[in-house]
């Protein structure tokens, strides 16, 4: 299995912003790039004034940076692919904090660009929908955050955020940050996330009841009567265990997490548990997609 890109490796590749410029200009257009003006392949020069690329025949620029998270930042382009190589060498997250000690930016701009990297994972990883035919999907949900009050526990526990999970076996998990777990708000999320006639597993939430006349192969396991395995192998254990490392990386990274932007960090973690096979892929992948762009 080919090993992630180490630090040295890094930096041997992008060792300034120019390189950073060129893999971009490189993996959006490459050479003999059509000229939108003049209408002609032609080859691109850099400009040094700016962060464009000349065409040969009618001067035109073509600016690489545009669509993407780097537009109109001043921080170093350099910077930027440093702080997503951070992003690709860690399974717990990295903070604003973390950015801004090992780049010198100050922490404002640090956990701007840690946002932004998070919103880039979360649009490469897509939507496409879990499970199918002969597919089991493990559908929780959890409680993220907040101060519980007075001792109170479970789904009503005050101050803390809903996040669904839904997990297709030995395939990619999907986070959603939902308001409640009421029926009416759960199952139009899983009708647009999970393929109908799946296996779904669940506990035994009464939210989860229209499953099965929504078209989905529907049985739970009790966790009241403190089992996690039913007699039929229904579970959630699978799910429940991406739920204990989204915590425990929350808690031990981030401290705490705004409910506003929980759906990033959720879907910070989505990404990689997507990738958790080829880790080795993240680093490219995230340097040369720009589905925006």
């Amino acid at each position: 299995m080919p090993k992630p890109t180490t630090v040295r490796e890094f930096f041997k590749q992008f060792p300034d912003d120019d390189a950073c410029l060129a893999h971009l200009f490189d993996v959006r257009f490459g050479q003999d790039h059509v000229c939108p003006k003049c209408e002609r392949e032609a080859r691109w020069y850099p400009i040094k004034a700016e962060r464009a690329f000349s065409c040969q025949w009618c001067g035109h620029h073509i600016h690489p940076t545009v669509g993407t998270i780097f537009e109109k930042s001043r921080t170093s382009l350099q910077t930027w692919f440093y702080v997503i190589f951070l992003f690709t060498t860690t399974r717990h997250g990295v903070s604003g904090k973390e950015i801004q000690r090992q780049t010198g930016v100050t922490y404002k701009t640090a956990w701007r660009m840690g946002q932004k990297v998070r919103e880039h994972m979360a649009q490469i990883d897509g939507e496409d929908p879990l499970g199918g035919s002969g597919r089991t999907v493990e559908i929780d949900e959890t409680l993220v955050g907040g101060v519980r009050r007075g001792g109170k526990r479970g789904r009503g526990a005050a101050g803390k955020t809903v996040v669904l999970g839904m997990l297709e076996r030995e395939g990619d998990v999907m986070v959603r940050v939902v308001p409640n777990v009421r029926r009416a708000t759960l199952l139009p999320v899983i009708e647009a996330s999970v393929v109908k006639g799946t296996a779904i597993n669940t506990d035994e939430l009464k939210s989860y009841d229209a499953l099965s006349k929504a078209g989905y192969q529907h049985t739970r396991v009790n966790h009241t009567d403190g089992r996690y395995v039913a007699d039929d192998g229904t579970t959630v254990n699978a799910i429940e265990n991406f739920w204990r490392h989204l915590k425990c990386s929350i808690k031990g990274t981030h401290t705490s997490v705004s409910p506003a932007y929980l759906e990033h960090y959720a879907k910070e973690f989505e990404y990689r548990f997507n990738r958790r096979m080829r880790p080795e892929t993240m680093l490219s992948e995230l340097l040369s997609t720009y589905p925006d762009a």
